[in-house]
């Protein structure tokens, strides 16, 4: 049995109803091939793939990416927004508070348990968003050396 071939990013984005341009293409292989990135390093890296694109023309791009589910954003308090490509799980981060660093940190127990609120409100809870805050492993050293 031969497991079925991954779709091209093409493929990806013509399914989720976008139109494919070279712009489009670089920036979600940027932002797969990146680690939490900004949208200076996303715009950064598109250029690198495609030549000239405006900030605005990302911002954009990321925009309907996100609303389509191919790419996830992320805000951590204090800090501007941070897009990946793991999407559709329920993983969380941690992000060290004197660097910046952001990890990606697993549910916490069993099945998406944190979609459990002890009181929903009335909402229909789909996800949730957990960030722990602390030192990275590097800042960590730094600070105790």
């Amino acid at each position: 049995m031969t497991a079925s071939p991954r779709p091209t990013t093409g493929e990806e984005l013509r399914g989720a109803g976008l139109r494919v341009t070279a712009a489009r293409v670089a920036l979600l292989e940027t932002v797969r091939g990146g680690d939490h990135l900004g949208v200076e390093a996303i715009t950064a890296g598109v250029r690198d793939r495609v030549g000239h694109v405006s900030v605005q023309a990302v911002y954009e791009a990321l925009h309907a990416l996100t609303a389509a589910g191919l790419v996830r954003r992320i805000e951590p308090a204090g800090s501007p927004a941070r897009f990946e490509g793991r999407v559709g799980d329920n993983h969380h981060h941690a992000v060290c508070r004197s660097c910046g660093t952001v990890a990606d940190v697993e549910c916490a127990v069993g099945e998406a348990p944190c979609l459990t609120a002890s009181d929903d409100r009335g909402f229909s809870i789909d996800e949730a968003e957990v960030i722990y805050w602390g030192l990275c492993p590097d800042c960590s050293t730094t600070g105790s050396s």
